[in-house]
This record gives structure tokens, C-alpha cells and sequence, in this order.
């Protein structure tokens, strides 16, 4: 599967930028676990905020192979920025796709620009990876809604200017879950701490509590339940948007380790030269390209307008437990100097592992593919 050369221009860009630009904020970011901003303004300039925006409000509009490469190439550069720019898309994208013309005519135009900042709340304490057991309800009151309930695990919580939330319209019935758009500004809507993790510690993650917050008719995205088919099918684009950086993260571990393994020596020669690190680099190489390949395979799927579910599936599981893998066989060949934070691969190590739990956990992945073979036949 070859770029296009548009494509290619934009991939270029696109990794001058997360060397030059993104990559030097990365280790400062993760230590004081905060957003570098001036990037996300940065990406603005160079219109990648748009991503998923329609030309016509000032978008992009990229198809989905180019949203890959930029999510890859963003990634070898941070996670943590590459997550907050798809969160971001994932907003844009449900607007788009749901909102009427004059929703998408207030928001769209100005999210372009970054600003607002779009988060994606379906996720809850005890509703994760079954959004059918969400307890957050929106109640109707006249031409409004309100909104009790509370969602966890929202990346750009705080930073975020405008929420898409999923809520049932019936408290006791899972098919009634709906889509809305809540400006972030609402009376009762507040927002947690931030999460201590593991990794991908410069992305803002916090829960959103909703109480009496009320939101106009105008803002349900779409028909009183018909949110969860909704949240489904933008879920599709977003996980092939993580195989991706999970793929651009695993790139930047080997790259890493291969500029490592040729400067350390060890017994009068560079370590490169010991086979077992020589086959240690083949196989992250080989697991990085099968990675991208599925990733670029499920992208092209859904640019021909096919059901993409189970490739979306497979390149998710795939790319991201491979991130895990890859970025272990960096640290290792690293040896002592990786587990210190003198080097990047054991930041690397650390973000690598959510890959294989947001939007969607492996397990979930496996299901889904399982359920294509077997059930839908």
C-alpha cells in the first residue's frame, strides 16, 4: 500500500513537526503532567485540528488513510498529543455527522481552529467497556434536557471547551442511550482531578460530573436513542486512529533502540553487532510494519466506504499490543539506561500500555473480531 503524494508531503510535514516541534516538549510535559498548549496552537496553524471538519466550515476533511498517517506520525512525536488531537477529531466528527446546520454552523468553524477543545464522554465509573450500563441520564424538561450522571476517563476533561456526551433518556433502558453536544461552560457541570497514571501523564484524564446541568433541544445530536449506533460507528475511525499512534509510538521506540545499539559498545564492538540484539530489531521491525499495514488496511476499508469493523478491530489489538511489545524489547536493549529517564524509551514504555485499553480494550478488539467470524456468518 503505497501514499499518494499528497499523502507523503503530508507525512513529511507531519514528522518534521513532531520532531522539531513536539518531540523536545515530551519529557517536561510527562514529568510535570501538563499539556504543552503552544503545540496544540501550533497545530492549528498547520491545520491539523481540523482533521475531521468538513472543507466547507473551514476543515480539512482528511480521508481516513491520511488521519492514520498524521495520528502515526503525530504519535512518534507524543502520545500524549496525538491522543488529545483524535479526542479532539472524535468531537469534530460526531458534530459533523449529527449535528444539524446550525450546530455544526457555531462550533465547527472555531474548533478548526483548536479552540474549543472537543472531549468524547461515554465512558463511566462502572460502565467502561459495556456503555449499555451507563448511569448518566438526561432528563426531558420542556425544550430542554438536564443531565444527571457522571463520566470517567475523559481525556482533555479540563482542557476541553465543549463536551459530546452520551446519556440515556430513560434511566432503566439501555436502548435509549443518546448523543449530545454540552458546552463546557454549563451550570453543573464540574470536573475531577486528574488521574495519577502510569503513562501518557502530559494528557489531562478526569472525570465530568453532571448535576442539573441543562442543555437545550437543539444540542441532542441525534434521535433519543440512537446514541450508542452513533458512538459505535465514529468509534471505528477512532480506533483505527489509535492502531496508528500506536504504530507512530513503536516507530519512535525502534528507532531509538537501533540508534542505541550502533552507539553502545560492549566487549570491543558495538552491540549491534551481537546477534541477539540483531534479531531482537527484526523482530520490532517486523511487528511495527505488520502494524501499519493492518492500520492502513482497515483505513482503506473504511475510505471505500466497506464494513470495517473487523479490520478497525484487528489493527487496534494488533498495533497496540505490538507498541507494548516493541517498546519492552527497546528498554531491554537499553539495558540499565532504560529504566532511567534518561532516555526516552521508558516513557515510551509507560505510554505504550494504554494503547491496549482506550477505545477499547484488547479484549474487547478480540470479541469483536471473534463475533465477525463466527456470529455475523
Amino acid at each position: 500500500m503505497e501514499r499518494s503524494p499528497e499523502q507523503e508531503a503530508i507525512r513529511a510535514t507531519v514528522r518534521e513537526f513532531a520532531t522539531e516541534q513536539v518531540r523536545p516538549t515530551a519529557r517536561e510535559a510527562d514529568e510535570t503532567e501538563s499539556f504543552p498548549e503552544d503545540v496544540w496552537d501550533r497545530l492549528a496553524d498547520i491545520d491539523l485540528t481540523g482533521l475531521t471538519t468538513p472543507a466547507e466550515y473551514g476543515g480539512f476533511d482528511a480521508d481516513r488513510r491520511t488521519y492514520a498517517i498524521v495520528n502515526e506520525e503525530l504519535a512518534y512525536g507524543s502520545l500524549a498529543v496525538a491522543t488529545a488531537l483524535s479526542v479532539h477529531c472524535l468531537a469534530t466528527a460526531c458534530i459533523a455527522a449529527f449535528g444539524d446546520d446550525p450546530v455544526r454552523d457555531e462550533w465547527l468553524p472555531e474548533m478548526v481552529d483548536g479552540r474549543p477543545v472537543g472531549a468524547f464522554a461515554l465512558s463511566e465509573p462502572q460502565a467502561g467497556s459495556n456503555p449499555r450500563g451507563m448511569t448518566t441520564v438526561a432528563r426531558r424538561d420542556g425544550d430542554e434536557y438536564v443531565v444527571d450522571g457522571e463520566k470517567q476517563w475523559i481525556t482533555n476533561g479540563e482542557r476541553s471547551g465543549v463536551v459530546v456526551l452520551f446519556a440515556k433518556t430513560a434511566r432503566n433502558d439501555p436502548d435509549s442511550i443518546t448523543q449530545f453536544l454540552v458546552p463546557k461552560d454549563s451550570d453543573g457541570l464540574s470536573v475531577g482531578e486528574k488521574e495519577d497514571k502510569l503513562g501518557l501523564r502530559a494528557s489531562d484524564t478526569t472525570s465530568l460530573t453532571f448535576d442539573g446541568v441543562r442543555i437545550p433541544e437543539r444540542y441532542r445530536l441525534t434521535e433519543e436513542g440512537a446514541g450508542l449506533a452513533a458512538a459505535l460507528s465514529i468509534l471505528n475511525g477512532g480506533r483505527v486512529a489509535i492502531a496508528a499512534q500506536a504504530v507512530g509510538l513503536a516507530q519512535a521506540a525502534l528507532d531509538e533502540a537501533i540508534e542505541y545499539a550502533q552507539d553502545r559498545d560492549q566487549f570491543d564492538q558495538p552491540i549491534s553487532a551481537f546477534q541477539t540484539i540483531r534479531h531482537k530489531l527484526a523482530d520490532m521491525a517486523t511487528t511495527v510494519q505488520a502494524g501499519r499495514l493492518l492500520t492502513w488496511d482497515a483505513a482503506s476499508r473504511m475510505d471505500r466506504g466497506e464494513d470495517a469493523r473487523q479490520a478497525a478491530s484487528m489493527a487496534k489489538y494488533f498495533a497496540s499490543e505490538g507498541a507494548v511489545d516493541v517498546t519492552n524489547e527497546a528498554v531491554q536493549i537499553h539495558g540499565g539506561y532504560g529504566y532511567t529517564t534518561d532516555f526516552p524509551v521508558e516513557r515510551l514504555y509507560r505510554d505504550a500500555k494504554v494503547t491496549t485499553i482506550y477505545e477499547g480494550t484488547s479484549e474487547i478488539q478480540k470479541n469483536v473480531v471473534a463475533r465477525s467470524l463466527l456470529d455475523d456468518r
